[in-house]
Protein backbone atom coordinates (compact mmCIF):
# COMPACT_ATOMS: atom_id res chain seq x y z
CA UNK A 1 0.00 0.00 0.00
CA UNK A 2 0.98 3.26 -0.47
CA UNK A 3 1.05 5.08 3.14
CA UNK A 4 -0.68 9.01 2.87
CA UNK A 5 1.88 11.90 3.27
CA UNK A 6 2.93 15.42 3.93
CA UNK A 7 6.08 17.24 2.68
CA UNK A 8 7.61 20.40 3.65
CA UNK A 9 10.49 21.63 2.24
CA UNK A 10 11.67 23.25 -1.50
CA UNK A 11 11.05 21.58 -4.55
CA UNK A 12 14.24 19.81 -6.25
CA UNK A 13 15.76 19.49 -2.70
CA UNK A 14 19.16 17.66 -2.43
CA UNK A 15 18.76 16.33 0.81
CA UNK A 16 15.86 14.45 3.12
CA UNK A 17 14.77 13.37 6.07
CA UNK A 18 11.32 11.11 6.64
CA UNK A 19 9.33 11.45 9.96
CA UNK A 20 8.27 8.30 11.34
CA UNK A 21 5.68 8.85 14.37
CA UNK A 22 4.61 7.10 17.41
CA UNK A 23 1.91 4.77 18.37
CA UNK A 24 -1.53 6.60 17.75
CA UNK A 25 0.38 9.68 16.58
CA UNK A 26 0.21 10.53 12.71
CA UNK A 27 2.92 12.22 10.83
CA UNK A 28 1.48 15.41 11.55
CA UNK A 29 3.06 14.71 14.77
CA UNK A 30 6.68 15.25 13.91
CA UNK A 31 6.29 17.50 10.54
CA UNK A 32 6.20 20.46 12.77
CA UNK A 33 9.74 19.87 13.70
CA UNK A 34 10.23 21.37 10.03
CA UNK A 35 9.97 24.13 11.38
CA UNK A 36 12.61 24.35 13.58
CA UNK A 37 14.91 22.56 11.41
CA UNK A 38 14.63 24.16 8.24
CA UNK A 39 16.50 27.24 8.60
CA UNK A 40 19.21 25.18 9.51
CA UNK A 41 18.97 22.78 6.99
CA UNK A 42 18.75 24.78 3.51
CA UNK A 43 18.06 22.56 0.48
CA UNK A 44 16.28 19.80 2.70
CA UNK A 45 13.23 18.25 2.10
CA UNK A 46 10.96 16.80 5.66
CA UNK A 47 8.27 14.20 4.30
CA UNK A 48 5.89 12.33 7.06
CA UNK A 49 4.08 9.05 6.56
CA UNK A 50 1.17 7.93 8.38
CA UNK A 51 1.63 5.00 9.72
CA UNK A 52 -0.71 2.07 7.97
CA UNK A 53 -3.23 1.05 10.39
CA UNK A 54 -5.88 3.36 12.24
CA UNK A 55 -5.07 2.92 16.12
CA UNK A 56 -7.61 2.95 19.36
CA UNK A 57 -6.77 6.76 19.60
CA UNK A 58 -9.13 8.90 17.49
CA UNK A 59 -7.43 10.45 14.24
CA UNK A 60 -4.16 8.01 15.05
CA UNK A 61 -2.22 5.90 13.80
CA UNK A 62 0.04 2.41 14.54
CA UNK A 63 3.05 1.08 13.03
CA UNK A 64 1.51 -2.31 14.58
CA UNK A 65 -0.62 -3.23 17.40
CA UNK A 66 0.76 -2.68 21.16
CA UNK A 67 -0.65 -5.97 23.27
CA UNK A 68 -0.53 -4.31 26.78
CA UNK A 69 -2.33 -1.09 25.57
CA UNK A 70 -4.92 -2.62 22.97
CA UNK A 71 -4.92 -6.14 23.97
CA UNK A 72 -4.09 -7.50 20.76
CA UNK A 73 -1.66 -11.08 21.11
CA UNK A 74 1.65 -11.25 20.40
CA UNK A 75 1.03 -13.44 16.78
CA UNK A 76 -0.80 -10.19 15.82
CA UNK A 77 1.74 -7.70 16.98
CA UNK A 78 4.13 -9.64 14.93
CA UNK A 79 2.23 -9.85 11.80
CA UNK A 80 1.50 -6.41 12.51
CA UNK A 81 5.27 -5.37 12.49
CA UNK A 82 6.04 -8.00 8.88
CA UNK A 83 2.94 -5.80 7.12
CA UNK A 84 4.07 -2.26 8.45
CA UNK A 85 8.15 -2.73 7.82
CA UNK A 86 7.02 -4.01 4.09
CA UNK A 87 4.51 -0.86 3.66
CA UNK A 88 7.61 1.29 4.85
CA UNK A 89 9.89 -0.41 2.30
CA UNK A 90 7.78 0.57 -0.64
CA UNK A 91 7.36 4.18 0.67
CA UNK A 92 11.24 4.85 0.91
CA UNK A 93 11.40 3.63 -2.51
CA UNK A 94 8.64 5.91 -3.43
CA UNK A 95 9.73 9.09 -2.01
CA UNK A 96 13.66 8.63 -2.53
CA UNK A 97 12.07 8.19 -6.62
CA UNK A 98 9.59 11.08 -6.06
CA UNK A 99 12.63 13.48 -4.83
CA UNK A 100 15.38 11.92 -7.13
CA UNK A 101 17.69 11.19 -3.90
CA UNK A 102 19.48 8.16 -3.01
CA UNK A 103 18.93 6.21 1.05
CA UNK A 104 22.74 8.11 1.40
CA UNK A 105 21.15 11.11 1.06
CA UNK A 106 18.54 10.96 3.38
CA UNK A 107 18.08 10.72 7.12
CA UNK A 108 15.34 8.33 9.02
CA UNK A 109 14.08 10.48 11.89
CA UNK A 110 12.01 8.08 14.85
CA UNK A 111 10.37 8.80 17.71
CA UNK A 112 9.32 6.09 19.90
CA UNK A 113 7.13 3.39 17.79
CA UNK A 114 8.71 5.01 14.82
CA UNK A 115 11.70 4.63 16.16
CA UNK A 116 11.56 0.87 16.44
CA UNK A 117 10.23 0.92 12.99
CA UNK A 118 13.68 2.80 11.58
CA UNK A 119 15.79 0.27 13.48
CA UNK A 120 13.80 -2.42 12.53
CA UNK A 121 13.43 -1.53 8.69
CA UNK A 122 17.23 0.37 7.52
CA UNK A 123 19.28 -2.00 8.56
CA UNK A 124 17.63 -4.80 6.16
CA UNK A 125 17.67 -2.34 3.09
CA UNK A 126 20.44 -2.99 0.51
CA UNK A 127 21.51 0.62 0.73
CA UNK A 128 22.40 2.58 3.76
CA UNK A 129 20.68 5.46 4.96
CA UNK A 130 22.93 9.12 5.66
CA UNK A 131 21.70 8.38 8.74
CA UNK A 132 19.18 7.32 11.83
CA UNK A 133 17.75 9.77 14.58
CA UNK A 134 16.05 7.28 16.91
CA UNK A 135 14.05 9.08 19.60
CA UNK A 136 12.50 7.26 22.75
CA UNK A 137 12.30 3.68 21.54
CA UNK A 138 14.03 0.15 21.41
CA UNK A 139 15.32 -1.76 19.14
CA UNK A 140 12.87 -4.95 18.62
CA UNK A 141 14.46 -8.29 18.23
CA UNK A 142 18.40 -7.34 19.02
CA UNK A 143 19.48 -10.79 18.72
CA UNK A 144 18.53 -10.95 15.15
CA UNK A 145 20.60 -7.90 14.27
CA UNK A 146 23.78 -9.04 13.54
CA UNK A 147 22.29 -11.66 11.17
CA UNK A 148 19.59 -9.38 9.73
CA UNK A 149 21.80 -6.23 8.87
CA UNK A 150 22.22 -5.93 5.44
CA UNK A 151 23.45 -2.24 5.44
CA UNK A 152 24.95 -0.01 8.77
CA UNK A 153 23.74 3.53 8.62
CA UNK A 154 25.16 5.72 12.03
CA UNK A 155 22.78 5.51 14.20
CA UNK A 156 22.25 8.62 16.98
CA UNK A 157 19.82 7.40 20.49
CA UNK A 158 18.28 9.94 22.48
CA UNK A 159 16.45 9.43 25.15
CA UNK A 160 14.97 10.91 28.40
CA UNK A 161 15.69 9.54 31.86
CA UNK A 162 12.34 10.26 33.14
CA UNK A 163 10.46 8.16 30.31
CA UNK A 164 7.67 6.08 32.14
CA UNK A 165 6.36 4.70 28.07
CA UNK A 166 9.28 3.52 26.96
CA UNK A 167 12.15 2.31 29.60
CA UNK A 168 15.37 4.78 29.81
CA UNK A 169 17.46 1.43 29.88
CA UNK A 170 16.34 0.56 25.96
CA UNK A 171 19.06 2.63 24.96
CA UNK A 172 21.92 1.30 26.33
CA UNK A 173 20.42 -2.20 25.12
CA UNK A 174 19.99 -0.90 21.65
CA UNK A 175 23.01 0.79 21.50
CA UNK A 176 25.46 -2.47 22.72
CA UNK A 177 23.42 -4.47 19.87
CA UNK A 178 24.07 -1.97 17.52
CA UNK A 179 27.97 -1.97 18.41
CA UNK A 180 28.08 -5.19 18.34
CA UNK A 181 26.92 -5.91 14.51
CA UNK A 182 29.42 -3.23 14.07
CA UNK A 183 26.92 -0.03 13.71
CA UNK A 184 28.72 3.33 14.49
CA UNK A 185 26.52 4.76 17.49
CA UNK A 186 26.04 8.10 19.33
CA UNK A 187 23.91 8.53 22.00
CA UNK A 188 22.41 11.51 24.12
CA UNK A 189 20.67 11.35 27.19
CA UNK A 190 17.39 13.96 27.85
CA UNK A 191 17.80 14.91 31.21
CA UNK A 192 14.80 15.41 33.28
CA UNK A 193 12.55 14.23 30.39
CA UNK A 194 9.95 11.98 29.58
CA UNK A 195 8.47 10.45 26.81
CA UNK A 196 8.98 13.30 24.47
CA UNK A 197 11.77 15.36 22.36
CA UNK A 198 12.65 17.93 24.60
CA UNK A 199 15.26 21.27 23.46
CA UNK A 200 18.55 19.77 24.11
CA UNK A 201 17.78 16.68 22.12
CA UNK A 202 16.80 18.28 19.27
CA UNK A 203 19.97 20.28 18.72
CA UNK A 204 21.84 17.22 19.17
CA UNK A 205 19.67 15.83 16.57
CA UNK A 206 20.18 18.63 14.19
CA UNK A 207 24.29 18.24 15.08
CA UNK A 208 24.06 14.51 13.73
CA UNK A 209 21.95 14.93 10.91
CA UNK A 210 24.06 17.98 9.19
CA UNK A 211 26.90 15.74 9.98
CA UNK A 212 25.04 12.93 8.30
CA UNK A 213 24.13 14.88 5.26
CA UNK A 214 27.38 16.63 4.48
CA UNK A 215 25.58 20.31 5.54
CA UNK A 216 28.74 21.65 7.42
CA UNK A 217 30.74 21.11 4.53
CA UNK A 218 28.14 22.44 1.99
CA UNK A 219 27.35 25.82 4.29
CA UNK A 220 31.20 26.37 5.71
CA UNK A 221 32.64 29.73 5.01
CA UNK A 222 35.28 30.14 2.12
CA UNK A 223 38.89 30.88 3.17
CA UNK A 224 39.68 34.49 2.26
Amino acid sequence: MTLDYARRGPKGASRLVVFLHGYGANGADLLGLADVLIPHMPDTAFVAPDAPEASPNPGGFQWFPIPWIDGSSEEEAREGLDRSAADLDAFLDHVLAEEDLSEGEAVLFGFSQGTMMALHVAPRREDAFAGLVCFSGRLLEPEELAGAAISKPPVLLVHGDRDDVVPPASMPEAAEALGEAGFEVFGHVMKGTAHGIAPDGLEVALAFMRRSLALEEAVAPEDD
